[in-house]
């Protein structure tokens, strides 16, 4: 298939931020997309060659990309580098340059979906001191055959910089479209995406079998689970309206949650937004089998720092010191963990997501050795509001956060953010009290001392029914010197010109971002707004919800994708909570 399809494709949808038109063009790709291939270019879709936890990357920086792109035209690497700091992006700028082209090719070869993925994915393979001339060559091997338009994309491509303002949700949309002819049938799609966090995988197996293939999508280890996630309430009392059922509570520690993968020898560990973090835990690799009594496994843990002398549990800042490229080992003694599992998934060949909590407790209690190292979470069968509140004491005055409530007859909903599952801190008792997890979507340049930085950021909510990013505070204080610093750094390469479609704010800020990095934020309550975008018109027509004196915490959530941020649904739930308290106080 030619890759000027899917070139022309990625131009439509780069002229429009509407998501039915973005959607629509995906719909019509697919639909000419011979199956045997549909799987590749779902990933280069997303900008991949493979799914996140697979951790095959391109790698490519720009100045490869620009000595390739003047090895292939001919053109001096500093006018190239003139042209893409005129235009801003580096796609374009090399459409610019191959319009231009002065050397002449006059055997091309096609170019093709699969000799740019195939390329590409040799790129990705190459390692050692001649990788990044074997890169440059085989990069200009492609652009000597592109036209503009697809020299703009396979640079966009292999630089990582390929913002379409599409999510995976919105390829799910188009796949559910293309072949069952209806959105309706993308919850199927949705649940095997949930269970294998493959897209290129859904994708050709509906396109080759069709939805009813789906409905036997099967677990399996070392194919990570996207997680259950839980909503939040203030006390027992919203708990048991919530559940409606029998529930039991369980230790919320303040650590990394990680789901555990075990077959025989061989220990994979992913975390919470699915990325491979093995390597961080080499402790876990060593210590883990002997405890595990089965042969395949699928679990989740939290893994939580720990004073050795003392057995407290420490704040989750000290585990992030070994999320550390070097001296690992130095990070393992240093910052020693406890690994403490709270759910299974799967085992020996049979998936137990659709048995209910209790059930898989039960398993899971039988299937771990407890010992210093590897524990089940404590848990306690709630029925009373007076137990929460013991069970909860407990648990904060055992270093805890809090506890996680769980209805006892509930299944294991990959993906989901469900009232089976609820989080209960004692923070939440206090006015607005908890902190939020939200998306940093743009930056203002600062002034003063911080002048040549960030002076404040821009953040959203994630609404989880339209795939968006409304904005709902502009934060500037809590930052320290050092942390502007971190973000100048952090946010530099996920700068856009234009701002992402599923971004929607009232403020225009001095630069757009890649909706991906999620911060902490503490604010003394959320209000009525004319600008900005969260829950618009939900309250009142007209206005949406912001946080009143927001206040950056310190926490960078490097765990977390942007779709695990506190939802819209989450601040209309905290909105009408603290209108509530307010509304029983004047009573008395």
């Amino acid at each position: 298939m030619k890759f000027s399809l899917v070139a022309d494709t990625l131009g439509y949808m780069e002229g429009t931020t509407k998501r039915l038109e973005l959607t629509q063009h995906l719909v019509d790709l697919f639909k000419i997309t011979p199956p045997e291939i549909i799987s590749k270019v779902a990933y280069l879709l997303q900008g991949k060659l493979r799914p996140e936890h697979e951790g095959i990357e391109i790698g490519v920086a720009e100045k490869i990309a620009i000595r390739a792109l003047s090895k292939s035209t001919g053109v001096p690497a500093l006018k190239i580098e003139h042209e893409y700091k005129k235009v801003g992006d580096f796609g374009h700028a090399t459409a610019n340059i191959l319009e231009q082209k002065t050397q002449t090719t006059f055997l091309k070869e096609d170019i093709t979906i699969e000799r740019v993925y195939d390329t590409l994915f040799k790129i990705a393979e190459l390692k050692g001191n001649r990788s990044q001339n074997m890169k440059m060559k085989y990069i200009s091997s492609l652009l000597n055959d592109a036209s503009p338009i697809e020299g703009r994309f396979i640079a966009k491509i292999i630089t990582s910089n390929l913002r379409l303002g599409v999510a995976d949700y919105t390829i799910l949309d188009a796949l559910s479209i293309a072949f069952t002819g209806s959105k309706e049938n993308r919850p199927m799609l949705e649940h095997a995406y949930n269970v294998c966090s493959d897209l290129g995988r859904v994708a050709e197996d509906v396109a080759k079998n069709g939805i009813e293939a789906l409905k036997h999508f099967q677990v399996s280890v070392f194919s990570p689970i996207r997680p259950m996630l839980a909503e939040r309430v203030k006390d027992a009392q919203e708990a048991r309206e919530k559940i409606q059922a029998d529930f039991a509570a369980e230790y919320k520690l303040d650590g990394e949650r990680v789901q555990v993968h075990m077959q025989k020898d061989k220990i994979i560990l992913y975390s919470r937004s699915l990325e491979n973090i093995t390597n961080y835990y080499p402790d876990i690799v060593e210590k883990i089998g002997k405890s595990i009594k089965a042969n395949e496994i699928i679990l989740e843990a939290e893994a939580v720092a720990i004073n050795e002398n003392t057995g407290e549990f420490l704040p989750f800042q000290e585990l992030m010191h070994r999320r550390r490229k070097y001296n690992i080992a130095k990070a393992v003694n240093e910052y020693p963990i406890t690994v403490n599992f709270f759910d299974i998934m799967f085992v020996d060949g049979k998936s137990c997501l659709d048995m209910s909590y209790k059930e898989r407790r039960r398993i899971l209690e039988s299937s771990i050795n407890e010992d210093s190292f590897a524990r089940v979470m404590p848990m306690m069968l709630i029925k009373t509001d007076d137990e929460v509140e013991d069970f909860l004491e407990n648990a904060i005055n055992s270093g805890c956060e809090g506890l996680m409530l769980k209805q006892l007859d509930s299944p294991y909903r990959a993906g989901a953010r469900a009232s089976n599952w609820l989080k209960l801190k004692r923070e939440y008792k206090n006015e607005l009290g908890d902190s939020l997890d939200l998306v940093v979507i743009g930056a203002f340049y600062g002034r003063g001392r911080r002048t040549g930085r960030y002076g404040a950021l821009l953040l959203s909510a994630y609404d989880e029914n339209t795939d968006g990013y409304p904005s709902v505070c502009k934060v500037g204080t809590g930052f320290t010197d050092e942390s502007l610093d971190q973000f100048y750094q952090i946010l530099s390469d996920k700068i856009i010109v234009k701002k992402d479609p599923r971004i929607d704010s009232g403020l225009e800020a001095d630069v757009w971002f890649e909706p991906e990095v999620v911060i902490e934020i503490v604010a003394s309550e959320i209000t009525l707004s004319p600008i900005h975008k969260t829950a618009l018109d939900k309250i009142r027509k007209g206005s949406g919800l912001a946080l009143r004196f927001p206040k950056f915490t310190g926490k960078i959530r490097f765990e977390k994708t942007p779709e695990n941020a506190t939802s819209v649904d989450e601040i209309i739930t905290m909105y009408n909570s603290q209108k509530k308290v307010v509304q029983d106080e004047k009573q008395f």
